[in-house]
């Protein structure tokens, strides 16, 4: 077993963690005494302290033994964030019941909240949440064990989520037997024993969880390198095995045939040519929203283009789907494509690199404007959010006078825009562009615009301070 005293260089780094994240079951006289900040304040130090280890002076083995401490600290900081956060849920709840809010909207808002406190994405908080109250509420064993680093994050994780389908009871039994265990278990071990110990006690359950596991069927696009994009299905097994039996045996006629493409471009190019609806799979009419510079696309400048919600692409590949030619702009021989091509003029402040718009006397956003929120945009303007677009907002409400416009609009989430009209949340639109929002906790995150192709450089997109 690991000697947590075993080197002097981190045993300060786990008291100062543990003095600010507490052992086991939260606890409300600690919360009330460390109203002065003591705990923060312990974090800090810590977060200063572990940045002093650089493993110089060390010999190997004490390097070693620096990393498993400090992975240990990374455990020990995602169970202190789970208690913190069912703290922080119970703390919300009261506040917002006592300020009348409904009883279907309580907790609106909470997973916002601990978004932006993580630098993360409302999807990924709520995940979070429901992680933190599992592991607080029904599962303390496991909880000890990320607690003293016996087990990593996401091996909880998947202790969690393998007995999501049972009830509390079998739940505990669940953590009870695994608990002591889980410093003996890899990823697969932790996610196999857990599945085991639920099919055990409740079969029924697992059955019950894959019938309403097709209701969660879904399609989802994910940016990758090199212009490249990931299109996923989430599926029943019965049609992912009937659809990846077809494109297979497309892909084998075709190879039968002749054909010179490798099985998996057949198989894509008949995936695209199926779903579009086009003989060939560059021949595809949807618009895509490219946007790009006239000197970009006309005199060969090297500034990338930017497709909305996917992200910059290099300036001869834009020029090259403009033009109708095939991925490679060098290629000589390629065949101009039949879809056909819009250009769209869009006009930017030379001082701000802002999108020039009309305004709107409208409470909702006319469709030209939301096209253009979408462009300025790109992706949801809550920081470190980054999902796809899905409501045109106005940063300040309609109902308080103010205007639909571009100056006043922003691009958010479903989730974004749903959090951002719970009691307590302000945003304000600055000159520059940033939008500062203010949470009902009274923290506040500022989020600035993207650089337009052409724009002002240097922009921080994520939000958060600007580069100096």
């Amino acid at each position: 077993m690991f000697d947590y005293l075993a080197h002097p260089l981190l045993t300060g780094l786990r008291s100062q963690l543990l003095c600010g994240a507490g052992v086991g079951e939260p606890n409300p006289a600690a919360t009330t005494a460390s109203s002065d900040g003591s705990q923060t304040e312990c974090l800090q130090a810590m977060l200063a302290k572990v940045a002093e280890v650089d493993g110089r002076g060390l010999d190997d083995s004490h390097r070693l033994e620096a990393l498993e401490w400090l992975e240990r600290l990374k455990s020990a900081a995602a169970a202190a964030q789970a208690r913190v956060t069912v703290q922080f849920k119970a703390s919300q709840i009261d506040k917002q019941r006592a300020e009348g809010v409904p009883v279907k909207q309580l907790g609106r808002g909470l997973s916002a909240q601990v978004a932006l406190a993580r630098r993360d994405s409302p999807f990924r908080a709520a995940r979070l949440v429901g992680l933190a109250e599992a592991l607080v509420r029904e599962m303390p064993e496991t909880l000890t064990a990320l607690t003293r680093g016996d087990t990593s994050e996401w091996r909880a994780t998947l202790v969690v989520r393998e007995t999501a389908c049972l009830r509390s009871e079998h739940r505990s039994a669940v953590d009870a037997e695994l608990g002591s265990r889980l410093p003996d278990f890899g990823d697969r071990r932790t996610e196999a024993e857990a599945r085991r110990c639920a099919y055990r006690l409740d079969p029924h359950a697992a059955t019950r969880r894959a019938a309403a596991a097709a209701a969660d069927r879904r399609v989802s696009l994910r940016p990758a390198p090199d212009v490249m994009s990931k299109l996923s299905a989430l599926l029943p097994v019965k049609q992912g095995v009937a659809a990846y039996a077809a494109l297979r045996l497309a892909a084998d006629s075709a190879r039968a045939a002749g054909d010179p493409r490798t099985r998996g471009q057949v198989m894509a190019d008949e995936l695209v040519r199926r779903v579009t609806g086009q003989s060939e799979a560059d021949d595809v009419p949807i618009e895509i929203q490219l946007v790009m510079t006239d000197v970009a696309l006309f005199d060969g400048d090297a500034e990338p283009a930017v497709i909305p919600g996917f992200g910059p692409v290099p300036a001869p590949t834009a020029r090259s789907w403009v033009h109708g030619k095939g991925a490679d702009p060098a290629a000589s021989q390629a065949e101009s494509s039949e879809a056909r091509r819009w250009l769209r003029r869009l006009y930017c402040r030379p001082d701000t690199g802002e999108l020039v718009a009309m305004e709107s006397h409208r409470r909702c956003f006319p469709e030209r404007l939301r096209r253009l929120l979408v462009a300025r945009d790109e992706l949801c303007r809550m920081p470190w959010c980054e999902a796809p677009i899905r409501h045109a907002d106005h940063v300040v409400p309609f109902g308080d006078g103010a205007p639909t416009r571009v100056a006043n609009g922003q691009g958010l989430c479903e989730s974004c825009n749903h959090s951002k009209q719970a009691p307590g949340w302000i945003s304000v639109r600055h000159a520059d562009g940033s939008i500062t929002v203010t949470t009902p906790s009274g923290k506040t995150y500022s989020s600035r615009p993207r650089p337009l192709p052409g724009g002002r450089r240097g922009w921080d997109r994520r939000g958060g301070r600007a580069p100096t």
